[in-house]
């Protein structure tokens, strides 16, 4: 009961502070008061606090910046574009990541390192490939490898619109562990760290519309028949 009553808190706690965002109490940019002030103002815990500020950060909301503070990333809700993105067709929806992943690896191949690259190693070699067990696992794991690739880019306003939208990008990588879409096997993806560790952006941009070709190509035939 004590869990339900905390989570509860934190909730209502959440919400309390969102509304403040909405209404512009704070603005984009502005850091929000420290955990004391909050705790004082909203009449809870600390601890209450910090779950609210987790909650609202994992909306969209809010940023915590280590050893600086909790920041106002957006005084817009942003669930109903969110919904309204996930709405879109598959074929929009890998559209938009192809337009982030190409340009990802474009700025990452501008910006390599060999800590860089070994790291998309490591996380490429962890992906393993589809076994047919464990979807959700397989899915984080390829997830993972991907949102590396945007971090590569060094492109700060990109890694947060990929998580933004990470929900919908792990669904369209779901959708090619079916029988209708191809899914890209590891040679596909090495290809694209292949390419980026040459440091050619026209290579790396390359190496990516090659990965998605297949499923748009699957997609458009679907679409006609």
């Amino acid at each position: 009961m004590e869990t339900v009553h905390r989570s509860n808190l934190a909730e209502t706690a959440a919400e309390a502070i969102r509304k403040e965002i909405v209404a512009k109490r704070w603005r984009v940019g502005d850091r929000l008061p420290n955990e004391a002030s909050l705790s004082a103002m909203l009449a809870v815990s600390r601890g209450t606090v910090r779950e609210a500020v987790r909650a609202l950060a994992a909306q969209g909301y809010l940023e915590t910046r280590q050893g600086s503070g909790t920041y106002v990333l957006t005084t817009v809700d942003p669930a109903p574009r969110l919904t309204a993105a996930r709405g879109a067709s598959l074929r929009d929806q890998f559209e938009a990541r192809l337009a982030l992943d190409v340009e990802a690896a474009r700025l990452a191949a501008l910006r390599q390192t060999p800590k860089m690259i070994a790291r998309l190693r490591t996380l490429l070699a962890r992906r393993g490939s589809y076994d047919g067990s464990d979807r959700a696992a397989f899915i984080e794991r390829d997830l993972a490898f991907h949102k590396a690739v945007i971090s590569a880019s060094g492109n700060r306003a990109m890694v947060e619109i990929y998580e933004f939208f990470s929900q919908s990008i792990a669904e369209t990588i779901e959708a090619t562990l079916g029988n209708d879409l191809p899914e890209p096997d590891m040679q596909a993806h090495a290809d694209i760290v292949d390419a980026i560790e040459t440091g050619e952006p026209e290579k790396a941009d390359a190496a990516v519309r090659r990965f998605m070709h297949p499923i748009t190509a699957a997609l458009d035939q679907m679409a006609k028949s």
